[in-house]
């Protein structure tokens, strides 16, 4: 047992006392200094074992969801820590602070948060400087969005802006168009606006791979909250854009699973075991639908590692957390990988 996994169940209580943004920004802090001082090491005992997707190396399956570091900062402690992959951001074309606070709150007793953070971040710019400058091995997503004040119609601009700025440093890139948090951004699922916002970017990232002689991976951050004729539209969608990989699924806006408790009607995405079932649901239902070639990353409600299991057999080629971290601390990093294989 690492010296983090010792010391989390003494600090949780603490963290948990304070504002939830507040103990998240604390949190993101330690580890880069918990890592200077040698502190985090692999979680995992036993070798790695890497994992093939989208023509990429990961050391291991597990993935940290986009959100947790928005701005990039601690990559090489999360690596250390025992991530095979790392997803910064969400992060676009320029800083933004984000709706009012407060704007995350955590739900105990459902293992759940809701958060309407509405992409705080330093900007594209910022975090590339950061992520030229890192040593982790693992693999490092950048998860990218538009400004809030970006009217639909031109979108498409913020994500070409975004993946032009972030295609030297990234492994693989992450089209964020399903946070309930900015405005008319869910729009953007529909077919027609989605056919047409992939087929820009995916003409951008052959231009791309041109210029800087490498393939970097397109992904899309779906909802949890579609129905089966939506589903069947993207789907059909990413089929004829050849999309390199989807993931699924992003924070849900029912309450149903969380009826009754005091914070239910906060404004904003639900996350943590109360969206797994509709997130194992989604993902199934996509994998069914997207051709054999076309990976899904599964994330939404995993806190244990019998929750990874299950994502990977409803489909799923890696998996991410994000809220379960939260709640299970880095003990989580082991189970997970103790049982996904």
């Amino acid at each position: 047992m690492t010296l983090i996994e010792t010391f989390y169940p003494w600090m949780k209580p603490w963290l948990f006392r304070l504002d939830a943004e507040r103990a998240h920004t604390l949190t993101v802090k330690m580890m880069v200094i918990a890592h200077r001082l040698g502190m985090l090491k692999s979680v995992v005992g036993t070798p790695q074992q890497p994992h093939n997707v989208m023509g990429l190396t990961f050391p291991n399956v597990l993935g940290l969801a986009a959100g947790m570091d928005k701005s990039a900062s601690a990559v090489d402690a999360w690596g250390a820590l025992g991530f095979g992959f790392v997803e910064v951001g969400t992060l676009t074309p320029r800083p933004q602070p984000g709706n009012p606070k407060p704007r995350l709150f955590r739900l105990p007793e459902h293992e759940a948060l809701i958060n309407r953070m509405g992409f705080n971040n330093p900007g594209i710019h910022s975090a590339v400087k950061k992520l030229k400058n890192r040593r982790t091995k693992a693999v490092v997503g950048v998860n990218i969005g538009k400004n809030f004040d970006t009217p639909n119609e031109k979108a498409v601009d913020d994500y070409l802006f975004c993946l032009k700025a972030s295609y030297a440093v990234a492994d693989y890139i992450a089209v964020n168009i399903s946070s309930p948090n900015t405005k008319g951004l869910r729009d953007l699922q529909a077919e027609g606006a989605m056919r047409q916002l992939i087929s820009e970017l995916k003409t951008e990232q052959a231009s791309l791979k041109t210029e800087h002689g490498k393939t970097v991976p397109l992904l899309v951050k779906i909802a949890p909250d579609l129905n089966d004729m939506q589903i069947e539209a993207l789907a059909r969608v990413f089929n004829e854009q050849n999309i390199d990989g989807v993931i699924a699924t992003n924070t849900t806006i029912d309450r149903e699973a969380v009826t009754g408790h005091a914070l239910a009607q906060e404004a904003g995405g639900l996350s943590g075991a109360p969206v797994r079932e509709r997130s194992n649901v989604v993902l199934q239902a996509f994998r069914m639908l997207l051709k054999e070639s076309v990976p899904l990353i599964g994330v939404g409600g995993i806190v244990s590692g019998t929750d990874a299991v299950e994502k990977m057999k409803a489909g799923a080629a890696l998996v991410q957390v994000y809220s379960g971290l939260v709640y299970r601390g880095p003990g989580l990093v082991r189970d997970i990988l103790g049982q996904v294989k």
